[in-house]
């Protein structure tokens, strides 16, 4: 599937996996996606981002990213569902750390095999978003990935990096609105 991508969308899995090393993290995320995609310049995604205003709000949206790991990886929707049970996360989060030191909750995904030589492996979910950047770029009549089908595919997939960007703005309609006009829904939401 690597051959479909096109040089951006290489240089954002590129960048996810230096992202993820920098951060020292065992595997590449979602996360390390979307931060390899604030990265690039000069393409539809970074257009879509722009226009978004999460360029401007990158600090934000990793602070944003950065609560949810320390929630073990709860989107706002798990946080509130449990809280409707009487269960409050922020509490547990507290008592956790205080037993196990900060970022405890954070996890380690290592459940894949290598699937990149940089020995890194990348998580189901990252897996998951190339996957359907895919079926995204297939949905619009596209022979190849871009970096605007991996943007689409990281609001697409359920979780944190979706919810994330969701609560600055972009969800899969404004950043499929962003790229390709108000007639650009033409094509099904990857799943």
């Amino acid at each position: 599937m690597f051959e479909r991508f096109t040089r951006g969308a290489r240089a954002t899995v590129t960048g996810a996996v230096t992202h993820a090393e920098r951060l020292g993290a065992d595997t590449v995320t979602e996360e390390h996606l979307l931060l390899a995609l604030l990265d690039q310049e000069g393409s539809r995604a970074s257009f879509a981002a722009a226009t978004l205003g999460l360029t401007g709000r990158r600090a934000s949206l990793e602070a944003s990213l950065a609560a949810a790991r320390r929630r073990g990886g709860l989107t706002r929707a798990d946080t509130e569902a449990l809280a409707g049970m009487g269960i409050d996360v922020g509490e547990i989060v507290a008592r956790v750390e205080d037993a196990h030191g900060e970022g405890a909750l954070a996890g380690d995904e290592r459940k894949g095999r290598r699937w990149w030589s940089s020995g890194r492996p990348f998580t189901r979910g990252a897996k998951g978003v190339l996957e359907n950047s895919l079926r995204v770029a297939l949905g619009r009549g596209d022979r190849f990935i871009g970096e605007e089908h991996l943007l689409l595919a990281l609001t697409a997939r359920p979780g944190v990096v979706a919810d994330v960007l969701a609560e600055h703005g972009a969800t899969y309609a404004t950043v499929d609105r962003a790229m390709y006009g108000a007639g650009g829904e033409g094509s099904a939401k990857a799943g």
